[in-house]
């Protein structure tokens, strides 16, 4: 079973407000982000924080299920190391997403599960034009590592720990964009 972990606890400080309710060609940016997602995985997990039940109404009838992040404030690897624990036991890979990243291309994800079934390592990770980026797909292998994870540094630190068993799956495209700003917010609106 392939899961995915898509992380939606962030504070927005830079946008000033709830970036991922905010209506983007009428859904909000945390919708594109998971209907993105849910054709390519078997259970969808959403993690959550102060923004609980606003993430959980924008999300209403998506077969996702949510956990809360208790300590939001310790960054994004908390969010990460909540999703992980939710995960069911038989989940063999999930795919770790941003949830304020709602125009990833659909074949990002299907290249990232196809490296990892041809080549078998334990990570795929996306580079676009050489910049390595998100989303990144864990066995379940690295899921105790995943869980183990504190502090804002997200999953990069075991992304890092061992590049032997990380495959580096290459984009010929811009990194998909954030909504960190409002001006990041406005350049979707054109895409």
């Amino acid at each position: 079973m392939i899961a995915g972990i898509v992380l939606a606890a962030g504070f927005a400080r830079r946008m000033g407000r709830q970036k991922l309710l905010l209506d983007l060609k009428g859904k909000p940016v945390v919708r594109w982000t998971v209907e993105a997602v849910l054709p390519h995985v078997d259970d969808c997990v959403v993690v959550t924080g102060q923004d609980d039940a606003a993430v959980r109404a924008a999300l209403t009838d998506l077969a996702v299920r949510f956990v809360v992040n208790p300590r939001p404030q310790d960054g994004q690897g908390s969010s990460i190391a909540a999703g992980a624990a939710a995960l069911k036991p038989w989940t063999a890979a999930a795919l770790v997403v941003l949830g304020d990243q709602p125009m990833t291309p659909p074949r990002v994800m299907v290249a990232l599960l196809a490296a990892q079934r041809e080549r078998g390592r334990a990570i795929a990770a996306p580079s676009y034009r050489g910049t390595r980026g998100t989303p990144v797909l864990f066995t379940a292998d690295v899921f105790p590592e995943l869980r183990a994870l504190t502090g804002d540094a997200g999953a990069r630190v075991v992304v890092a720990a061992r590049p032997e068993r990380v495959e580096v799956v290459e984009f010929d495209i811009a990194m998909p964009a954030d909504v960190d700003t409002p001006e990041d917010f406005a350049r979707l609106h054109v895409q």
